[in-house]
């Protein structure tokens, strides 16, 4: 079967199942969902749905926020309704859901192409509009991006044993002095003229900011992915994906993250006048 018959296949089964609630977020019935999958009996889906949450909090998502407990009226027979409990989920879930179930069932691999298909899609459009923002606009988009994933690093974190505030400083230095030769956040600070109340992440291009967004997600990944346990193999962890970030930049003739230059203004400095722009229109 072709992408384009894969696509159309399942845009019709799966985005037809697709219910849109009164405050207009779409979602999707788990009792539903598993019928289109093939599967005989609601039961023999549930461990799927299991794994799929399992793989939900592994991402450093609340599994909730996906994955809400239900009761949804059925008909028996004879116009007779009953309650029968029910999970709705957003589109995440699905994807994961698909992502976690038998790929022996045709149904389930071509699902799983088909979300593959969405994906590259959405990421086509996404490089596209990224590529036509200015050098703020990327900022601030980068940023926001950044700001999620390390609330997601941070999870990760916490599961690794880096339980304090002082420990997640220290943490969060480890992959600093990976990705900047050694540099502590202190001396990234003191090199960019920083005031002691500003954030470093707030005075970054978008260049500097992609190099933090990437060791930011792919240290997440490894530690969730190898299990890691312990405060120190959490920081070594970190120092190591910098540095191969930092090695990754330098084979690719890039800029090493330091010598980037500062932007005049701040993240802060750039929303305050977008916001002054929008209250004028």
């Amino acid at each position: 079967m072709t992408e384009k018959r894969i696509s159309e296949k399942h845009h019709v089964t799966f985005e037809g199942l697709r219910r849109v609630d009164q405050d207009g977020n779409e979602y999707w019935l788990a009792r539903q969902l598993a019928k289109v999958l093939e599967y005989s009996e609601y039961r023999h889906f549930q461990p799927v749905i299991e794994r799929a949450r399992g793989a939900c909090r592994n991402s450093g998502r609340v599994p909730e926020d996906h994955f809400e407990e239900i009761l949804e009226m059925v008909e028996i027979g004879s116009g007779a309704k009953r309650e029968l409990p029910d999970i709705r989920l957003s589109r995440y879930a699905c994807y994961l859901i698909v992502q976690n179930g038998d790929p022996s069932k045709p149904v389930i691999a071509n699902g799983q192409t088909y979300f593959a298909i969405q994906t590259r899609r959405q990421e086509l459009a996404d490089d596209a509009t990224f590529a036509r923002l200015s050098e703020n606009e990327k900022r601030l988009a980068i940023r926001n991006e950044l700001a999620q994933h390390n609330k997601h690093l941070a999870a990760a974190a916490k599961d690794a044993g880096v339980e304090t505030s002082l420990d997640y400083a220290i943490f969060q230095d480890h992959g600093y002095k990976g990705l900047y030769g050694g540099l502590s956040a202190r001396e990234i600070h003191a090199r960019k003229g920083l005031k002691k109340s500003q954030k470093i992440l707030d005075h970054m291009g978008s260049t500097e900011l992609a190099a933090n967004l990437f060791r930011a997600t792919q240290t997440e990944e490894k530690l969730r992915r190898e299990k890691v346990r312990g405060k120190q193999q959490a920081n070594q962890t970190h120092f190591n994906v910098g540095q191969k970030v930092r090695q990754t930049i330098k084979e690719l003739g890039g800029t090493m993250p330091e010598a980037l230059p500062t932007p005049g203004k701040s993240i802060k400095q750039i929303e305050n006048a977008r916001k002054r722009l929008e209250k004028k229109k």
